[in-house]
């Protein structure tokens, strides 16, 4: 390889993809860290968007979805049992690890620190993923920052389920462990399965945890219903929890500030490696703010509310994106985050997306996220919620229950929030009626209120790209598929279709 090559690394979390990346960025090269589990056809895209001239991949799946024709220099596979007759370049893992014949030849231990070495994909909620250029001095100025925040050292433990192709995880969580020195655990069900994450978590007994606020409410859920799982969960080493994505439900926050354990949010982007602001678990924590910015990153507000970033954690750029990249940074360097906020003396409270924000037919601007997020905070029965109504006189919302919950639910209030528990879809149906009204009359704004809800009894998934792989909706891609939904709110004489529950408000 030569200085700057990139390898893709096509692979769930696992101690080889940890010991390949680090090898390749501490020599000067490029580290790719894709989805593990992308169809072919998204694969081969970033594969050739990257221009990486080497690949490794776990095993059999990986291998399955992709081509010869990516001409590839040299293939490398996790699984030694792995073999395919279609790739005359592809070896074992490894064979990477054997002593170099030539003992003279070794790792370039002057590697600058703005040196360009992880290219990571955006999750692509708005479109096609962006890839963005991070450097060492990018990634490692998070860790000088959070040091000055934290107390962490060789003693702590991490139970880590976050995926590294996506910052949260690949950056913000691994490089925390490593920089202090701790041990990092990997979970085994990779965060799909509660009930063995609380295994685990009686093995590992971690100190910090860092996870998305359904993980956390998954976990509540079981640990409600055992005694002696809440006394495991709570043990007294447990220091704190760290929460982004989405805000964490108050009466979830409430469970861990009566225990003592305080816990943090924090807000930024791929493009800002990734972490931007973290909140301070010594101010009481308030809904949808996100904290002040970390040590050496500053914030300001452009005239429109959009939230611009400068600082070492600033991505170097996109790679082979002159349209992103042309509208990426201010006339004088200030990175364009895309997100609208607004400064508080608690911290940066973030608004919505500059994307998601639509006017009614009447030139009314409604904010969808904000009535998305209550309605998912107030029901944990609901995966997801989506409002529209871009040129409409009145906005509605497509929601998208979570079937799950009804078989693990008992009769009566679900523990730790204000839900009653509904045994079925059309139990639901009867209890979002009364709860969306309720939060309708939240919003002060007659325009903004939802007058419609569509409840629809499908999955939303990475598979059929209705979800990114760090689970975030896909906005674009759920109106387009539920469109006769979305028409069917406003025209009572439209059929929404089959396994759709429609909810007229008041």
């Amino acid at each position: 390889m030569q200085k700057g090559d990139k390898m893709v690394i096509y692979s769930p979390n696992r101690l080889e993809m940890l010991q390949l990346e680090l090898a390749l960025m501490a020599s000067g090269y490029v580290a790719v860290p894709v989805f593990a589990y992308f169809n072919q056809d998204t694969a081969e895209l970033l594969i050739k968007h990257s221009r990486a001239q080497y690949l490794a991949v776990a095993g059999e799946f990986q291998i399955a979805n992709i081509t010869p024709d990516l001409a590839l220099k040299q293939i490398f596979v996790f699984d030694e049992s792995v073999s395919d007759n279609r790739f005359p370049k592809l070896r074992q893992f490894s064979d990477l690890l054997k002593k170099r014949p030539d003992p003279t030849r070794q790792p370039d231990q002057k590697v600058a620190p703005d040196t360009v070495c992880l290219n990571m994909y955006t999750s692509g909620t708005m479109g096609t993923p962006k890839c963005v250029q991070l450097s060492h001095k990018n990634i490692l100025s998070q860790q000088a920052a959070m040091q000055v925040l934290w107390d962490l050292d060789e003693n702590d433990r991490f139970l880590s389920s976050l995926p590294w192709h996506h910052s949260f995880g690949g950056i913000y969580e691994l490089f925390t462990a490593l920089y202090n020195g701790a041990t990092f655990h990997l979970e085994s069900s990779f965060g799909k399965n509660p009930q063995t994450i609380l295994e685990n978590w009686k093995l590992v007994k971690p100190t910090v945890f860092f996870s998305v606020p359904k993980i956390y409410q998954a976990l509540f859920d079981l640990i409600s219903e055992d005694e002696e799982i809440e006394n495991i969960f709570f043990h007294p080493g447990l220091k704190f929890i760290f929460t982004a994505a989405a805000p964490l439900p108050g009466a979830l926050t409430h469970e861990f500030e009566k225990r003592n354990i305080p816990v943090y949010e924090g807000w930024g982007l791929t493009e800002t490696s990734p972490c931007c602001t973290v909140t301070d678990a010594k101010i009481k924590r308030l809904p949808g703010v996100v904290g002040k910015p970390i040590p050496g990153v500053k914030l300001r507000l452009a005239a429109d509310g959009e939230i611009q970033v400068n600082g070492p954690n600033v991505m170097k750029g996109y790679f082979d994106n002159d349209t992103a990249n042309a509208g990426a940074f201010t006339n004088d360097g200030w990175f364009r985050t895309g997100d609208i906020g607004q400064f508080t003396e608690s911290g940066l409270r973030l608004i919505a997306r500059k994307d998601r924000i639509f006017k009614l037919s009447n030139g009314e601007k409604v904010i969808p996220t904000e009535m998305e997020a209550k309605i998912q905070n107030r029901c944990p029965f609901i995966s997801f919620a989506l409002v529209e109504g871009s040129g409409e006189s009145y906005p509605v919302a497509l929601l998208f229950p979570n079937n799950a919950l009804f078989n693990s639910s008992e009769n009566g209030e679900m523990p730790f929030t204000r839900c009653a528990g509904p045994q079925d879809i059309e139990e639901l149906q009867g209890c979002l009626k009364k709860c969306l009204d309720e939060l309708n009359t939240e919003i002060k704004q007659k325009f903004a209120k939802i007058r419609a809800a569509a409840l629809i009894d499908e999955e939303l998934s990475i598979e059929n790209r209705t979800l990114t792989p760090s689970m975030k909706v896909i906005p674009k891609r759920v109106g387009n598929i539920y469109q006769d939904q979305i028409y069917a709110l406003y025209d009572e004489e439209k059929k929404a279709g089959e396994n759709v529950y429609v909810i007229r408000l008041t």
